[in-house]
């Protein structure tokens, strides 16, 4: 049997548990995701065209859809960056797509990390935002490990409605974000 779809499942299971233990009465006022988006900074040292281009087809297959080139808005001459220099890709999802990849990323792609033991619980920013880091952006089953010519890090922001961390923690905890668990006692005396 096929499971159902993460948006399908949000309105059926997952709501449900999160309006009785929050006490939620108003349907409009349980916390949604709003957006995605992925980044991948690139840095001076290493943006020529060809390094700008490569990370913008890896990101685009990744999420896709077409990502865009970020640019610097001004000068910093500390960071030898003028404005208009090319700083980073970024994509953001909506809709079904961002349904889909989160789906992909707690199913596929972060169980396959190696030595994983979950996703830090503490990189929430206090407005119910979860910010995700990855090292490798190999690691998604879309990139062809041949082709890669630099390993690249990637940053992974799920944007939800929620006003507090710990609402959107259960949600994201619902949704299936392996997220790291607490140790015991006794683990930590050692």
């Amino acid at each position: 049997m096929i499971a159902p779809s993460l948006k399908i499942r949000l309105k059926k299971e997952i709501y449900p548990v999160i309006a009785k233990e929050f006490d939620i009465k108003n349907p409009m006022s349980l916390p949604r995701i709003d957006k995605i988006v992925l980044n991948i900074g690139i840095p001076k040292s290493d943006s020529s065209k060809k390094d700008i281009i490569s990370a913008r087809e890896e990101l685009t297959a990744i999420t896709g859809q077409l990502a865009r080139i970020n640019r610097a808005k001004q000068s910093i001459a500390g960071f030898k960056l003028r404005e208009g220099d090319a700083i980073g890709v970024s994509s953001t999802l909506r809709g079904q797509m961002m349904f889909d990849f989160l789906d992909k990323l707690c199913k596929i792609v972060l169980p396959q990390v190696k030595d994983f033991r979950g996703v830090k619980k503490t990189s929430f920013d206090g407005a119910g935002n979860y910010t995700l880091g990855l090292s490798e952006q190999i690691i998604f089953p879309e990139i062809d490990y041949a082709k890669v010519q630099k390993i690249r890090g990637l940053e992974i922001t799920i944007v939800t409605s929620s006003c507090t961390d710990q609402i959107a923690y259960r949600l994201l905890e619902l949704i299936g974000i392996p997220f790291e668990k607490d140790l015991p006692a006794q683990a930590e005396e050692k």
